[in-house]
């Protein structure tokens, strides 16, 4: 029969623990640990323990209706040996360390979270903890290799973000303040206010073991265009009842005031705050992440990768384009792993997520992450939201002018849009480009999208595709017939054509 042990002390080391998880700036008091990276601690028993013959069974749950087969549960012991069932997703181990005592009591226990476990609050047996994402260990999504950039994107709480139009970048400090008190009980309340919460909680409690779901989720739930959003945008002049975006210098007072008024929206905010809200909540979560700011950034709302302009006969605006370039535009980058994507790794890596509320992503205004090497290499039938975030730093600006009842462009900008794409050097106040990452120098590769529609890079000629042959996708080869028209007065022979580029340009005639 079973023997209930009564525990005369448990000591959870927040201290020292929380210090050595990176976690000790949140709090010394409370055990808040990182995922994959054992910690101590110390349970005084009100009898000896003989490794023989007893056996301490502990339980780990998180969230509503606690699973194995969810990882939102796990049963495990000491003397170590397998207790959880065999379709249980996120196994937890505990080992007795040296130093135990057993014929007194004591146990010194050293406790190992699996590196995919959810993030959340956990009870362990009468012992809460909170759990975060790991930026340490080479087993999570989220593991940065170097200690450096774990610093800067996880630990920093000070940061640049810029601002600014043409050639004029202008930075502004952000205090993202993400270990300042009771943060921790903000964000969790941020992931239980979102909507695929409210339609099945357990599920997803257990999703939150995924960076890319919990950033999914975040990107949505900071704006407030779906229900319980953290801030509400504002892109007019009035700002009554609120404060215009430009009060704002940091996230703290944003997420406490959001939190102190259950969960109000706070007014009002634009691009760079979104962005540097979500910062703050992702670095809590120990979700790599830095703040990037795109000059003058489209907004595509029709997908076709072309921000469009047409003009009547008389040079007269026929109708106001819902397409604009912004100034500027401000996103977030996080780390993680991409298996979704691809097996060997090829996506991993940086990806964009942006909390600003443009177009609704699945049903919600979020968007990402989309994997910034996809953004590169034009790959813009993967997920999530790649082609959106593609054409912000690669469209085409067109004007297009209607004669005789028919429309003809008359003009195509092939280069304004996506320009000092910026962000924060590592250790230092330094702004570091970051346009290379997003977009290949303007070429003249010349290919076809899956659609079946013309898309070319411009190379210094006038290029005509005529018929390619098979599929195609951007970096792989393809065979096409091209008519080029020469470029100069003269007959030319044994002629060959170098094809190189970047951005996607869809069904015009390339001139430069």
């Amino acid at each position: 029969c079973p023997v209930f042990v009564v525990f005369r002390l448990v000591d959870l080391h927040s201290d020292t623990n929380n210090n050595e998880h990176h976690t000790s700036e949140i709090s010394v008091t409370e055990l808040i640990v990182r995922r994959g990276q054992a910690f101590k601690l110390t349970l005084k028993l009100s009898q000896p323990f003989n490794l023989g013959f007893d056996q301490l069974i502990m339980t780990v749950v998180t969230g509503k209706d606690p699973s194995e087969d969810l990882g939102t549960k796990s049963r495990f012991g000491v003397p170590g040996r397998s207790l959880h069932s065999a379709s249980a997703k996120a196994v937890w181990k505990a080992e007795l360390q040296r130093g135990s005592s057993p014929e007194t009591g004591v146990l010194v226990l050293i406790v190992s979270p699996p590196a995919d476990a959810p993030i959340g609050e956990y009870t362990l047996s009468l012992i809460d903890q909170f759990l975060c994402h790991l930026a340490s260990s080479a087993d999570d999504w989220v593991f940065l290799p170097k200690e450096e950039e774990r610093r800067e994107y996880v630990l920093n709480e000070q940061g640049i973000i810029y601002r600014g139009g043409g050639d004029y970048i202008s930075p502004m400090f952000w205090d993202f303040g993400q270990f300042e008190q009771g943060m921790v009980k903000i964000c969790l309340k941020m992931l239980d206010l979102n909507v695929k919460y409210w339609l099945n909680p357990a599920d997803d409690v257990s999703a939150r073991c995924s960076p890319i779901y919990v950033s999914r989720v975040v990107s949505a739930m900071i704006n407030s265009s779906d229900e319980g959003g953290v801030v509400m945008g504002n892109w007019g002049n009035d700002y009554s009842g609120g404060f215009p975006p430009t009060y704002w210098s940091g996230s703290y007072a944003i997420l406490k005031q959001w939190y102190n008024s259950y969960y109000r929206s706070v007014r009002y905010g634009q691009c760079w705050v979104f962005a540097g809200v979500m910062c703050s909540v992702m670095r809590l979560l120990g979700i790599p992440c830095r703040v990037v700011s795109n000059f003058q950034s489209a907004h595509d709302t029709n997908k076709n990768l072309t921000i469009d302009n047409y003009f009547d006969n008389n040079g007269a605006m026929e109708r106001e384009s819902k397409d604009s370039i912004w100034n500027f535009h401000v996103w977030v980058e996080g780390w993680m792993r991409r298996p979704d994507l691809a097996k060997d790794g090829k996506y991993d890596g940086w990806q964009v997520v942006d909390p600003t509320p443009q177009e609704r992503s699945e049903g919600l205004f979020c968007c990402g992450p989309a994997s910034v090497t996809a953004i590169r290499n034009g790959e813009v039938d993967l997920k999530y939201d790649v082609p959106f975030v593609f054409a912000e730093v690669n469209a085409d600006s067109k004007i297009k002018a209607r004669f005789d009842g028919s429309r003809t462009k008359i003009f195509s900008d092939t280069e304004t849009v996506g320009q000092n794409i910026s962000t924060k050097a590592v250790g230092s106040y330094k702004r570091v480009d970051l346009t290379n990452t997003y977009k290949h120098r303007e070429g003249g590769l010349t290919c076809m999208d899956s659609r079946g529609r013309s898309v070319y890079f411009f190379s210094g000629l006038r290029l005509f595709v005529m018929q390619v042959s098979g599929g195609s996708k951007v970096n792989q080869e393809l065979t096409a017939e091209v008519v080029f028209t020469n470029p100069i007065d003269e007959t030319l022979s044994d002629c060959s054509m170098s094809l190189s580029g970047s951005g996607l340009m869809i069904g015009q005639e390339i001139t430069k």
